[in-house]
Order: C-alpha cells, then sequence, then structure tokens
C-alpha cells in the first residue's frame, strides 16, 4: 500500500462479516451492521508527546484489531474502503501479524 498515515494514525481494511447466522438465515447486504473487526494495512510513526519525543506505537501492520462503530473515518484509496483511525480508537489487537 502506498498510503502512510501521519502520527498516530492507522489505516484498516475491515474484514467481511458473516452472511449466514449460527441456525442457517441468510442476512441480506442491506440489513447488515459494518464489521467492527479490521486488518491493520498501514500505520503512522508515533505518537508526539508533549515533550516533542515520538512514543512508536503498539499495533503494527497486519495485526486483526477491534474498533468501535463509529470511530474514525472512512476512506476510500485505490478503489477500496478503509477505515483511518487514532490508536487510541483501537480497543483490542484479536490477531497480531503472523499469528494468520
Amino acid at each position: 500500500m502506498k498510503i502512510r498515515p501521519l502520527h498516530d494514525r492507522i489505516v484498516v481494511k475491515r474484514l467481511e462479516s458473516e452472511s449466514q447466522t449460527k441456525g442457517g438465515i441468510i442476512i441480506p447486504d442491506t440489513a447488515k451492521e459494518k464489521p467492527i473487526e479490521g486488518r491493520v494495512v498501514a500505520v503512522g510513526n508515533g505518537k508526539v508527546l508533549r515533550d516533542g519525543k515520538v512514543r512508536p506505537l503498539d499495533i503494527k501492520v497486519g495485526d486483526v484489531v477491534l474498533f468501535g462503530k463509529y470511530s474514525g473515518n472512512e476512506v476510500k484509496y485505490d478503489g477500496e474502503e478503509h477505515v483511518l483511525l487514532r490508536e487510541d480508537d483501537v480497543l483490542a489487537v484479536t490477531r497480531s501479524a503472523g499469528e494468520g
């Protein structure tokens, strides 16, 4: 990806949600909620602290993260939908890069 977010921002590609429930009911696209889980595709250099030092981000490219339903800004880049978030908007890392 040729996009580099600034400071403590990250770019996340939403993961697809299930289109069928465990009971076998098929959910139409119009009734689906936006997934709150995504894979990190780009990260900034880090958060600039008050003393001017830069603290690197804990999140790495490839991590799968959970974030709030209305967090961040949706952007379209290279024809694909992404979410631009601050590191503070990330609620949890569910799988680290390299875990698959």
